[in-house]
This record gives structure tokens, sequence and C-alpha cells, in this order.
């Protein structure tokens, strides 16, 4: 059973970047097999990871539903589905990746996003840690697309509008009794200053706050420059930040 790490919050928080950085602290600290899902539509975790990717999860929904009335008569759609994820992983040296890709287009979508839940877990399950960069805002969870998991990281900027958008999502989650083991906010681009007073208004929202990532040149320099933030070199202040807060984390393996 893989321990499924999530990472969420709204657009513009940089958790794209907080989960390209856990997993190249994973992969680099641990000898655990690793798959990263991108389960934003607006899909970039691949370039924050450097690996290309051929094709999405969404995609082949929409091929599904084109050609369903054409497959063999000994291929079910659950075959179909099964076989061409795995053509869809994107195998890396020390990870894997799974696009989930664009939203649902017209349609009835209910049995194949069903067997597509079905066919993910499976695969899912053959790691050691998934790592998710969940969608931007409340969707996933609203619409329950997101696996039970076992942490679950809120990124948030140093705003009041960030803190309350973390407190939705905690509500949302016990709303629909969604399994989340441990549930941690993640302040991302914040100055030192600010650390305290931002802590202290996340533990009044009824929420705990892990650590917090400064603002760092470094991850504005590649991101400018079309590097990938994977590639940051040791002393980047954002990566020893998220190291720090890995260290924290309850995992059941040693970093």
């Amino acid at each position: 059973m893989a321990f499924n790490i999530a990472v969420s919050g709204k657009g513009g928080t940089g958790k794209t970047t907080i989960a390209g950085l856990i997993i190249r602290l994973l992969s680099e600290r641990t000898n655990k097999t690793i798959l990263a899902i991108d389960a934003d539509p607006n899909a970039n975790l691949n370039e924050v990871l450097g690996v290309s990717v051929n094709k999405a999860v969404g995609d082949i929904r929409e091929d599904l539903l084109k050609i369903k009335d054409q497959l063999s008569p000994g291929m079910s759609k659950e075959e179909y589905l099964n076989y061409t994820i795995q053509q869809a992983l994107t195998e890396a040296k020390h990870f894997d990746l799974l696009v989930m890709g664009r939203p649902e287009g017209p349609g009835c979508y209910c049995y194949v996003n069903s067997i597509l839940r079905k066919i993910v877990d499976r695969l899912s399950d053959k790691y050691d840690i998934v790592v998710m960069d969940a969608e931007a805002g409340l969707e996933h969870f609203s619409r329950r697309t997101t696996k039970d998991v076992d942490v679950l990281l809120i990124t948030t900027d140093p705003t009041s509008r960030g803190i309350m958008t973390a407190k939705r999502v905690k509500k949302l989650i016990q709303e629909l009794h969604t399994k989340v083991r441990y549930m941690y906010v993640i302040a991302n681009r914040t100055p030192p200053s600010l650390a305290p007073v931002l802590e202290k208004e996340i533990e009044e929202a009824g929420l705990e706050l892990i650590g917090t990532v400064p603002e760092d040149p470094k991850v504005l320099e590649y991101d400018f420059q079309g590097k990938p933030l994977v590639e940051l070199p040791e002393s980047s202040e954002a990566l020893r930040a998220v190291a720090q807060i890995l260290q924290k984390l309850p995992l059941p393996f040693q970093i």
C-alpha cells in the first residue's frame, strides 16, 4: 500500500513547485519507488520535474468516448484504459509520472471516470510513495477525485485570503468525510518577519502550520529561464525549507 501525499492550495501559491521539490528530495533521500501524479488540468508538474509527457489520462478518456463502439469484441473498456494508461506513464530515472490532464468535456463520464479511478488506484498501490499535485482550489474534493491521503499539504501565500482558502479545504474535507490522516499548511513565499504572525492566524483558523518557504530568487530565475526547478542548487532557500518540512512529516520511513 502506497503512502499518499497530496499537495493542494489555490492557484498561484506555488503548490506545483512545492510538490516538485518534495518529489526531488524523496527520490534523493530514500530508495522508495515514487509515483508523481499531476491532477491539475493546468498541468505543468512535468516542467518542474524536467520530463516530457506524451499523453494525459484526460486525452485517453476522450479517445475512448470517440472509439468505444469500435473496440474489438475481445477488449473491454477497462482493458483498453488499463493498457493506454500504462502507455501514458512517463518513466524517469527516480520516479514515474502520470498526468491526469484536461477536465471533462460535454457528455457522460460517470462510468469511464469510475474505471479510471479504479485503474489509477491499482497503479498507485504498486509504488511505495505517491505524491499528487492536486487541482487548484476545492474541485478535487467536491468531486471526490482525490483518493484518501495520508498527508495533505495545503499551500498558501501570506495573505488572509490564502488562509481562508485553507480553512475551507479543511471544512469541505470534514463535510465529505474524506479520509485524511494528517493535514498541514505550508506558507509559501513568506518573509521571515511575517512567520510568527502567520502562524498565529493559521492556528486561530484551526489549522497547523508545518513550515514556511521564503521567496527564493533562484526559483524566480529558474522559472524565467525555463529550467526545471528540481535542478535547483543545494543552496536554494526554497529547497532547504522544503527539506526541513519533510523532516517534520509523519512519514513511515526515514529520509
